[in-house]
């Protein structure tokens, strides 16, 4: 690679300055409490039989609070003298095996020391309908064999498709539930047929199995709880849809609508199922999705450990360094894009051998000739962006200045001798 670090080696970066975007701050005070509150409500306790089964659904993504929010309604099931378990409700991932969801479980905090009851992992599914389409629904076997089941997701906008539904309890239905096997075919019509799909096999499921109710949470951009939603069966295909209208006023964004270079600290399943959020970056791997900033090049410079080696997004990257790359199991990546039915998202961009010239091929590839006028923002993730980095460009170029504020003054990007970036 000596050749490719000696042109690179050449490439200026421009300065950068920190910048704190600023998001609607609505949150929740105490989650338990809010918990506790709404379930003291409706009808709530009277649907939890004594000494009957309950499932409770555990999903693959770091949804914020999200042991306490696990943990406040298993006490809750055993307070009327229910019998709660979670089962891992996250389709093909985790390797699509039992052993490696119930390990995801495990890294968010999720295991049956922290919540008190048994933690039931199995990829054995029972059909239970078919769709209007004819496509059959398959529910996790533990799930399907408990006296009742309560739905806990995190609502918010999907980054493969656009609907009524996306990321939320009635994906958790069809897809969640559903394992691999359910995975498998709810994907099997492409992103462009999901928001048909999910809706379609979350009604069999919801008129066939005795769902208790459902949790949905709402985040600020701030990874904070913005809201608690506690539906009953009959209310969750009612009353989703408006609470992914209330999700994405909430999101977070990034306040340009042009970018010539943005660099990624980090990509990964725990924070987004794509590894970096496509509706931030504004680069989709599906004709089902759109919208979002024009960037013209994108660099990622590592993998987060909690992904367990799965790196779907690197697909939308234009470079990655080399402990990336080394970072990647290749199985569960491809199982993951195989199962959804968009390789894209998993394509291999070029691998560079360190930050710093993931940083310079950015900007030597972006077509500013003169680097000072660069358009360069710096994030750690799509998940956090309320402090990120910005070139003299890129900060003049905000479209809504009263939304951010600089801290301090610009200074030069710093690489340590192996050529990691250091800030």
């Amino acid at each position: 690679m000596d050749k490719i670090n000696n042109i690179l080696e050449e490439i200026k970066l421009p300065e950068v300055i920190k910048v704190k975007q600023m998001f609607n701050k609505t949150s929740t005070n105490n989650v338990e409490e809010e918990i506790k509150r709404l379930l003291s409500g409706g009808n709530f306790k009277n649907k939890i039989k004594k000494g009957k089964t309950v499932a409770i659904t555990g999903g693959s993504r770091g949804i914020s609070n999200y042991k306490i929010i696990m943990k406040t309604i298993v006490d809750f099931v055993k307070g009327q003298g229910g019998i709660p378990f979670i089962v891992p409700a996250m389709g093909s991932h985790g390797g699509g095996d039992a052993k490696g969801q119930k390990h995801i479980l495990e890294k968010l905090g999720i295991t049956q020391e922290n919540m008190g009851c048994e933690i039931k992992s199995s990829m054995e599914v029972v059909e239970i309908g078919k769709t209007i389409k004819g496509l059959p629904v398959y529910i996790d076997k533990n799930a399907f064999d408990a006296h009742g089941i309560i739905l806990v997701n995190r609502i918010k906008a999907h980054t493969s498709f656009r609907g009524e539904y996306e990321s939320g309890l009635v994906k958790m239905l069809a897809i969640g539930l559903g394992k691999r096997k359910g995975a498998d075919i709810t994907h099997s019509l492409r992103f462009e047929k999901m928001a048909e799909n999910i809706v379609e096999s979350a009604k069999v499921s919801l008129s066939k199995l005795n769902i208790l109710f459902g949790v949905g949470t709402i985040e600020n951009a701030y990874d904070d709880i913005a809201n608690i939603n506690i539906l009953n069966k009959d209310e969750i295909l009612i009353k989703e849809p408006l609470l992914l209208e209330k999700s994405k006023e909430l999101m977070g964004k990034l306040y340009l609508d042009n970018i010539d270079v943005l660099i990624v600290k980090e990509i990964g399943k725990n924070i987004s199922g794509t590894g970096m959020d496509t509706n931030i970056i504004g680069r989709y791997h599906t004709k089902a999705a759109s919208g979002g900033p024009n960037i013209t090049k994108i660099g990622v410079l590592s993998l987060n450990s909690s992904s367990n080696g799965n790196a779907n997004g690197m697909g939308l990257a234009d470079f990655i360094s080399k402990k990336f790359y080394n970072n990647i199991e290749f199985e569960s990546t491809y199982l993951n894009a195989i199962t959804s039915t968009e390789p894209n998202s998993i394509k291999l961009p070029m691998v560079l051998e360190n930050d710093k010239y993931v940083f310079k091929a950015c900007a030597k590839t972006c077509g500013i000739l003169n680097y000072k006028n660069i358009k360069l923002v710096i994030i750690e993730n799509t998940k956090n962006l309320n402090e990120i980095y910005m070139s003299k460009e890129a900060y003049e170029s905000v479209s809504e200045q009263e939304m951010v504020e600089t801290e301090g003054s610009y200074f030069e990007i710093n690489f340590d001798e192996n050529g990691n970036f250091i800030i």
